[in-house]
């Protein structure tokens, strides 16, 4: 579990984040949106470590990340798991050599283990064919699979996805919505994802952070999105006519089945 406490960051006079609050579950799909420029990359990039926050709290289970030494943040980075929006895999390195990179840089286990654990990590992402290609030879799609694997591979506790479906078609954003769902699931880890997709929003949206303005605007379920009342909630998810009458048809249903 994570938990952001009263987080505010500025840059100069410009104030970001507002007094921040929320919590991110283990064992579940967290998600947080909100318009470009509403701080919600600031938010995450304070929760990972690349910014420190102006003032408040970041707890990973507990621990006070803010409050950490440079030794005990090292170590506590070894239990996250990254993936980034355009893949970031080597180019010059086979698939298999880029999933067992972050084995060979951190694991104490031998040579045989790390390579056992790279191949069970592709399986589990369909790729175990693709193990001797280069980035080069595989689609948009592929490539983020790989990301995951190589996210994967030391068992983190925590994983952080930024805008993993971006580039990518509504088909193939599935698949991966899919397999971050699953292995969410399946680990028991705290995932946070990043995301402009709505598709993933009202898919996997299990608990969804909404910023707007630097503020926690809202927070709630894919399921409570729909009958929500927040204004600038509604103005962004369902900024297009195919979300409007989403929307629209989902609360005609929810009207028929209470005057049933």
């Amino acid at each position: 579990m994570i938990e952001v406490k009263n987080l505010c960051k500025s840059f100069g006079d410009k104030e970001v984040l507002k007094n921040i609050s929320n919590r991110f579950d283990c064992g579940k799909t967290n998600l947080i949106i909100g318009q470009s420029g509403s701080g919600k990359t600031v938010l995450v990039k304070c929760i990972v470590g690349l910014f420190v926050p102006t003032s408040g709290q970041v707890l990973y289970d507990g621990r006070d990340y803010v409050s950490m030494s440079k030794k005990q943040r090292t170590m506590l980075r070894r239990e996250m798991g990254m993936i980034f929006q355009n893949a970031a895999l080597f180019d010059s390195m086979t698939v298999l050599e880029n999933v067992m990179f972050p084995l060979d840089m951190f694991s104490p286990d031998s040579y045989k283990e790390r390579q056992r654990r790279a191949l069970f990590c592709l399986d589990r992402v369909d790729l175990l064919d693709a193990k001797d290609k280069f980035p080069g030879e595989l689609s948009g799609g592929m490539q983020k699979r790989v990301a995951i694997a190589r996210a994967i591979s030391l068992k983190p506790k925590y994983l952080f996805c930024d805008e993993p479906n971006s580039g990518l078609d509504p088909k193939t954003s599935l698949v991966i919505d899919d397999l971050i769902y699953g292995i969410t699931k399946e680990t028991n880890i705290t995932t946070i994802i990043n995301t402009h997709d709505m598709n993933s929003v009202m898919g996997i949206g299990e608990h969804i952070l909404f910023i707007y303005k630097g503020n926690n605007e809202w927070t709630g379920t894919k399921d409570e999105i729909m009958t929500s009342n927040n204004e600038h909630l509604s103005d962004f998810i369902f900024a297009s006519d195919l979300f409007k009458k989403v929307k629209r048809a989902e609360l005609e249903d929810i009207r028929e089945q209470k005057y049933k």
